[in-house]
């Protein structure tokens, strides 16, 4: 569509000339995240999710009246963060307006008594980290992306940590927020500790990709920084052995703040030991020196029960200071026919071996390398992780190959009832999957769509919508 000259005029008169871009650079810049396929597009100088309009605000308060004003003119307006995305959650697809919140000052306080902080949706989630632990305190939160994402993006995305089979997920993490409707209204979403009055509101906005509203604040729980923190490696006959023993140790309720395995072919990479040759496990316990020290021993003990070989502490010690390292996957993107490419996916523990299998030998003929571990552990099954590094002939056959990839296991996963997501979101990259994954239940979303953003201006062509 394109933006009304009068929308522009007014944009300028509410926020400022400086605010409001229609510059193509400005544009071509907004119009690609870290997703491998915008990645590739944008070397090759193809600019296909593009905006008419940047708005970069310097205040939260700003945005109602841009969403009132895109509102009455029809004109579609996608949130953007600091552009992390690795699925392309951010890329507008009807034009209209991106609002970049990036720019907006950062600010959190602390609750000590309670156990909370509460910071803008812009606040670098890497920085607050930093900060908290000055203070003696850890947000339990943190992906592999936290020194490049927001406290709003997390919410957003339905975001979930290394650590989270100790802490959970940021829906488990998230007390309260503020959230600025279609209409221009700010409500504000909390339980504390929780609330039995209706529904859990809260979880309407997690995980909508700023398809409902625009979350301008967050309140999170935070946690004392452990006492002690211990660290094992095992190796593994197999990989159903390691499955089995990851199983095992979640129906006993353990909440280890490490627990990541790895087939033979990523526990290479994980070891950064190409001489590897089988399956790789890093475990970690945190808390009081004793009972961090006695659910080790039982973790050590299950691991024996299966198999499992203790290596010592340096692998997983090794992985603690490499984990926001995305070099290998950045620089293979920079190179010409270059491509990789990471889809996590979770399923029951009764499919999960099988799943593993089928995504494997399906996958293989597209990559030279297909690698994968599991994480983020429930009762009832697990995440699993697949990366595919590869090189094509050029960057037009390096995009086909990654389109290839998202088909042939969205497919895979949608025949075995595998969630299709775990912790990255859908985005473009899942939307044409997103009403076969949510089946009946994708009624509930759009007609939440339709009561809460009647106009569909908000990051329409996401979630099926």
């Amino acid at each position: 569509m394109t933006i009304d000259t009068t929308v522009i005029d007014a944009l300028v008169a509410v926020l400022g000339a400086d605010a409001v871009s229609t510059s193509p650079e400005t544009l071509e810049r907004s119009s690609h995240d870290t997703w491998p396929l915008s990645t590739k597009e944008r070397r090759r100088g193809v600019h296909a999710h593009q905006a008419e309009a940047v708005v970069t605000l310097g205040s939260m308060g700003e945005i109602g009246q841009v969403l009132k004003l895109a509102g009455e003119h029809g004109v579609p307006v996608t949130v953007r963060g600091l552009g992390s995305s690795v699925t392309g959650q951010p890329l507008p697809v009807r034009g209209g307006i991106v609002l970049d919140l990036s720019q907006v000052p950062a600010q959190f306080t602390v609750d000590e008594t309670n156990l909370t902080v509460t910071a803008t949706a812009s606040q670098n989630g890497g920085a607050l980290e930093d900060a908290l632990n000055e203070l003696g305190f850890t947000l339990g939160h943190s992906p592999q992306s936290l020194y490049r994402s927001t406290v709003g993006g997390w919410i957003a995305t339905l975001a979930t940590g290394q650590f989270s089979s100790l802490y959970g997920g940021i829906e488990d993490l998230t007390v309260a927020y503020t959230v600025v409707l279609a209409s221009g209204e700010t409500v504000e979403l909390s339980a504390s500790p929780r609330a039995a009055m209706g529904p859990d509101l809260r979880q309407i906005f997690i995980g909508s990709e700023g398809t409902l509203g625009v979350i301008t604040s967050a309140t999170l729980k935070i946690f004392p920084l452990p006492e002690s923190q211990l660290l094992q490696t095992f190796s593994f006959p197999t990989v159903e052995s390691g499955l089995a023993m990851m199983r095992e140790q979640a129906a006993l309720a353990m909440r280890p703040f490490l627990l990541r395995f790895y087939d033979t072919d990523e526990a290479r990479h994980a070891m950064a030991d190409p001489a590897v040759d089988t399956p790789i496990m890093f475990v970690g316990s945190r808390g009081p020196r004793a009972l961090a020290e006695a659910e080790l021993q039982v973790l050590s003990t299950i691991a024996a029960g299966h198999g499992g070989v203790p290596l010592g502490p340096a692998g997983a010690e090794g992985w603690l200071r490499r984990r926001f390292d995305f070099s290998t996957v950045e620089n293979l993107l920079e190179i010409e026919g270059g491509f990789a490419e990471t889809i996590e996916v979770a399923h029951q523990w009764s499919d999960i071996a099988d799943l593993y299998t089928d995504l494997k030998e399906a996958l293989q003929p597209f990559a030279d390398e297909v690698l994968a571990h599991f994480s983020h552990v429930y009762t009832q099954g697990t995440s699993m992780y697949v990366i595919l590094l590869g090189r094509a002939s050029d960057d037009a056959e390096a995009i086909a190959r990654l389109r290839t990839i998202w088909s042939t296991a969205m497919e895979i996963c949608l025949a075995r009832g595998a969630e299709l997501s775990h912790h990255h979101g859908g985005g473009l990259a899942r939307s044409p999957y997103a009403r076969r994954s949510l089946g009946s239940a994708h009624v509930v979303l759009q007609r939440v769509k339709g009561a809460l953003d009647p106009s569909g201006i908000l990051n329409p062509g996401k979630l099926g919508l």
